[in-house]
């Protein structure tokens, strides 16, 4: 369809030739190049492409970067990713300082030389497009601004570059990839370590206010022909960095408490990268009856076999659960692209059929286990802390607390997760587990498939299964259901003008139970930080949240239904109270929404 071209196009014109003629990637100065001419023919389609991608500059902030890949300042591409290493650079040349100590410079004492040496970083790369570009881009500006510079060998998993961080006393970690986006997508997510971070954020994912000095240093990069880049320099780490990584984890296991290993497990990576690192810790654990599904196990940017490679999504595990009936398996494990997160799913003895587990069921399960650990290595004390984010179910909280271990609440996000002083377990509802803060302090979906593996087997060997572990604590500690609603927008001013609603004409109840505590959440507190969201809390206990996602065109609403039991005998009476009620309280945020 033809349109006649609209207003200031001569100057958008303008921006598109010059950034075209300052794209050092060919592929995308051509398709910048084809897309300009079939605008300037009037093609709607072209025009409106044109338009968003130099709408504006693409956000830096606590998540890093996350976009389609295409050219323009508002999509993932080597113009931009360079500004990102250009003006991540000058924060640590800020942050860090000290320059090399050179032939003929006076030596130092070991501390002046640790407190003067230059920044280091690692940079690592998941198998989407253009990752590994981006990465060696990233690693030629570092090292040209006198960064020490580590690439890691290979496409591997997030946890892996966390890990390397910290092993390898890293001031910062650059991990390029879009975890579970979509195809189209890449992402540049950035770690602090060593001396730019304090003692709670080393190793952990940026928070506010570093994600805004970042973004003012990446403003202030001048063209990207003056961005100097190394042709040499940088160390390309051999693979024992992945094998050390293995053996750390392989490590959690305690076949001396939980010995069992009678478990067949199926296991996924959804087209990513941590295939063969799952399946070598699982089988070097002594699970040895693991089968990856085929078809999904060599990485794989176009992620043929699923819509959304989301293991959240429906019909992600689809081709899993097809195996796991097959095999007869016993458990089947999931892990989203860049492997950070680990879905689990079994078979419901009640229904016979395979179910996935949510990740709040997941979450308790593993908090439980995690409990039995720490007391039979007796180190179950004050100085243990469980963690999980707000939006997480209640739960955690109340298995903690029933361990005489202490419990806190953080925003959403492992970047907050981690920072707990005396973690020893974090989770969030999104599939992610933190199990081994000491090893990998953000979420690890690698190191959380060992241990579901190891509670699975477990329960197994003492005829139980994950869901009558579950049954056990909603007896213990009343019935914690939770569910969201998802909705996604075209338009993100649509996300402010339902959050507006919201504030404007706020609801006095939810599934007739009236509202008894209402919080922004964007004013703060002395618990938690300023965030974008709401919290209501009813008589009954019922709870929604409702706040845009940080990562895609979402307003994400959580819900938690909490029912007493008082016996193992009401469980299902009050499991389907509980459902009745949530099922009411999910029609009245929608109503509340206006949808």
């Amino acid at each position: 369809m033809m349109s006649s071209l609209p207003d200031g196009f001569e100057d958008l014109r303008a921006s598109a030739e010059a950034w075209a003629d300052a794209d050092p990637d060919p592929e995308t100065a051509e398709q910048l190049r084809g897309l300009l001419a079939q605008a300037g023919e009037g093609h709607a389609a072209a025009l409106q492409e044109l338009a968003d991608a130099f709408a504006g500059s693409l956000q830096f902030g606590t998540a890093g970067l996350r976009a389609a890949l295409g050219p323009g300042p508002n999509r993932m591409n080597r113009v931009v990713v360079r500004r990102a290493a250009a003006g991540l650079a000058a924060f640590l040349a800020q942050r860090v300082g000290g320059p090399a100590q050179g032939a003929g410079t006076p030596a130092r004492s070991a501390g002046e030389a640790e407190n003067t040496r230059r920044p280091r970083a690692v940079v690592g790369f998941d198998a989407r497009k253009n990752s590994d570009v981006f990465a060696l881009d990233t690693a030629a500006i570092f090292t040209a601004a006198g960064i020490e510079t580590f690439l890691m060998p290979a496409p591997l998993p997030t946890p892996v570059l966390a890990y390397a961080l910290r092993a390898l006393g890293c001031d910062a970690g650059v991990m390029v990839t879009a975890s579970h986006n979509p195809p189209q997508d890449n992402g540049y997510k950035v770690y602090l370590g060593g001396r730019a971070a304090d003692d709670a954020g080393r190793g952990a994912q940026i928070v506010s206010p570093v994600d805004g000095e970042i973004a003012a240093l990446i403003g202030a990069v001048g063209p990207i022909a003056g961005v100097p880049l190394a042709e040499s320099g940088w160390t390309v780490l051999s693979p024992d960095i992945a094998a050390d990584y293995r053996s750390a984890v392989v490590g959690l296991a305690r076949p001396d408490l939980f010995p069992a290993r009678n478990l067949r497990i199926v296991l996924t990576p959804l087209h990513g990268v941590g295939g063969s690192t799952a399946l070598d810790v699982l089988r070097e654990a002594g699970f040895t009856d693991v089968t990856l599904v085929a078809e999904q196990a060599e990485p794989d940017p176009a992620f043929p076999t699923v819509a959304f490679p989301n293991p959240e999504e429906p019909g992600a595990l689809d081709l899993a659960l097809e195996t796991a009936r097959e095999l007869g398996a016993d458990l089947v494990l999931a892990n989203d692209p860049d492997a950070d997160r680990c879905a689990v799913a079994a078979l419901d003895p009640e229904t016979g059929e395979w179910r996935m587990l949510r990740g709040d069921e997941v979450g308790a399960l593993l908090g439980a286990h995690i409990v039995r650990r720490l007391e039979a290595e007796g180190s179950a004390s004050d100085t243990a802390v469980f963690a999980n984010s707000i939006v997480s179910s209640r739960l955690l909280g109340d298995i903690a607390r029933a361990a005489g271990l202490a419990h806190r609440e953080t925003l959403t996000g492992f970047k907050w997760i981690s920072r707990v002083p005396g973690l020893a377990y974090g989770y969030e509802e999104a599939l992610g587990y933190c199990v081994a803060p000491e090893l990998v302090k953000d979420k690890d979906g690698i190191s959380a498939a060992l241990l579901v593996a190891e509670l699975a087997a477990d329960a197994k060997a003492q005829g139980q299964s994950l869901f009558g572990r579950l049954d056990a604590l909603h007896v213990l500690h009343g019935v914690h259901i939770t569910d969201q609603l998802s909705v996604r927008v075209a338009d993100l001013g649509l996300l402010d003008a339902m959050m507006v609603r919201l504030r404007q004409d706020p609801p006095a109840a939810f599934a007739d139970s009236p509202v008894e505590t209402a919080v922004d959440l964007s004013i703060g507190s002395d618990d938690l930080p300023p965030t974008e969201g709401l919290l209501w809390v009813t008589r009954d206990a019922t709870r929604v949240i409702v706040r845009p996602s940080g990562t895609e065109p979402k307003l994400k609403c959580y819900l938690e239904v909490i029912r007493p039991v008082d016996s193992s005998a009401e469980l299902a009476a009050e499991r389907q109270a509980a459902r009745q009620t949530m099922d009411a309280a999910l029609e009245d945020v929608r109503e509340a929404l206006g949808l």
